[in-house]
């Protein structure tokens, strides 16, 4: 039985996705709530599991296209015809192709399995199916690149045919290979579409990539792919153009609605932090602290919780259609992460609660989920302050934009070891530069000014902290 899957609602109420990536090919046997497919948001990148178990017949798709909600993303052939079919059909079933057959008994075996879990677990539509057996997950390369399996490396595979539009509109299929065997292929020279897989699945893997360099040779390799002694070649296409979607376009609209939104007023402090290095360098000399990673930005997390509960008015948001100022007793702590698709602002939910340790631990969990690109869409929702670490780039300062919905944005410039005046002597003291820029509608000169003192003197004494409620 032919089954159509379209692209659900995410979740977010947004209009359109756009495909990142196929998991799966056509004529792949599939099981139900497997993942098949990534689609990237405005707000995150999110995996889509099946909605049936059977064999894909069609991918309406290719990696790059945007899809409105409600669109045919791929169909399947789950073979439940046939056993819905009258036993007067029974002599044509003898004509049916091997491949639907061996749909109806994938299809078979996996209601069989799964009676309990009817409906799949689409993302938002709830919690998953309480079976004992989850779908195997697409591998995931590591940091040693260690070849895989050819059996992991058929189930990692994104495989999703291209339509060249060629005169014949047959769908030509591109070199089938992971991710990082393609990055070693365009490290070595190699067109993957002269390496030929050694494996009886069709991958092309690691081995093989490296056999074919070595046979032909780094002179060869290179004059089969793009010779390098050739002059380049003029022509109109000498610039790059990047549709703008996904993250960045919902970025780029936030920015720009906040810019134009709230008046942006932005005051500067430069510190000595010399205290606040010196302690970060106990903790990490503690041994039961180590595996916390306490920075910089740990610390300035903690002393704007402190301070926020002082100054209140950063801490609020301007309800235009109420006509109201909303102020949070509570803080949903940003921390601005730049990432491959664009910046995002994960927050911490009740930062405000966690102590120093907490913090780092939150923090380091939201970069590295971040950075890899699997930020939930509710993890940047309810923010009421934002940070961002502009240090870690060597930049002393910066205007940051405002989070919309926000009061206020703090920047974190780079600590340097510079001449200070430290007591009516002039010594070699760590110092960083602050940016506080604020909504100048909620709160006034005095009151950014007042917040960011305070959080200056939390970093230049950080026993103060011991003092403030």
């Amino acid at each position: 039985m032919a089954q159509d899957f379209r692209l659900p609602d995410l979740g977010e109420g947004l209009p359109e996705a756009e495909l990142v990536q196929w998991l799966v090919a056509e004529g792949d046997t599939v099981a139900l709530n497997q993942t098949i497919a990534e689609v990237e948001t405005a707000k995150a990148v999110v995996e889509l599991p099946s909605p049936h178990a059977g064999i894909v017949t069609k991918l309406h798709a290719a990696a790059g296209d945007v899809i409105t909600v409600g669109s045919v993303l791929i169909s399947f052939d789950t073979g439940e015809a046939d056993a819905a079919a009258p036993a007067a059909a029974a002599p044509h079933a003898a004509a049916a192709e091997p491949v639907a057959a061996a749909a109806q008994a994938s299809a078979e075996s996996q209601v069989a399995a799964e009676t309990t879990a009817a409906e799949p677990n689409l993302v938002g539509y709830g919690a998953a199916p309480r079976n004992g057996d989850r779908p195997k997950r697409r591998a995931r390369s590591t940091g040693t690149r260690a070849v895989a399996s050819d059996t992991a490396v058929l189930e990692a595979a994104p495989h999703d045919a291209i339509q060249l539009g060629d005169i014949a509109d047959r769908p030509i299929e591109r070199p089938r290979s992971t991710p990082p065997v393609r990055k070693l292929a365009k490290q070595l020279g190699v067109d993957l579409a002269l390496v030929e897989a050694t494996g009886a699945t069709g991958i092309i893997t690691r081995a093989d990539v490296e056999a074919y360099a070595a046979r032909v040779g780094t002179a060869g390799a290179s004059t089969a792919v793009a010779p390098v002694a050739a002059p380049p070649e003029r022509s109109e296409d000498r610039v790059t153009r990047t549709p703008i979607r996904g993250v960045r376009r919902a970025t780029a609209e936030a920015m720009v609605r906040s810019a134009f939104t709230a008046p942006h007023v932005t005051t500067f402090l430069t510190v000595d932090v010399t205290a606040t290095s010196e302690l970060l360098a106990s903790l990490k000399a503690d041994r039961s602290l180590q595996e916390h990673r306490i920075g910089i930005l740990a610390v300035a997390a903690k002393a704007v919780c402190l301070a926020l509960a002082r100054h209140p008015g950063l801490n609020s948001r301007w309800d235009d259609d109420a006509g109201e100022i909303v102020e949070h007793h509570y803080v949903n702590l940003g921390i601005a992460a730049a990432t491959g698709r664009g910046l995002v602002v994960p927050n911490i939910p009740d930062a405000h609660e966690l102590t120093l340790v907490g913090l780092a631990d939150a923090i380091r969990s939201l970069a590295e989920i971040a950075r890899a690109g699997k930020t939930a869409p509710g993890d940047m929702r309810g923010g009421t302050f934002s940070i961002t670490n502009v240090g870690v780039f060597g930049v002393d300062a910066g205007t940051p934009i405002i989070n919309p919905g926000e009061a206020g944005i703090l920047a974190l410039g780079a600590v340097r070891r510079q001449p200070w005046e430290h007591r009516g002597e002039i010594a070699l003291r760590d110092v960083m530069t602050l940016a506080l820029s604020f909504d100048h509608r909620l709160v006034d000169g005095e009151q950014g000014s007042r917040f960011l003192a305070e959080v200056a003197d939390i970093l230049r004494e950080p026993g103060r902290a011991m003092l403030l409620r």
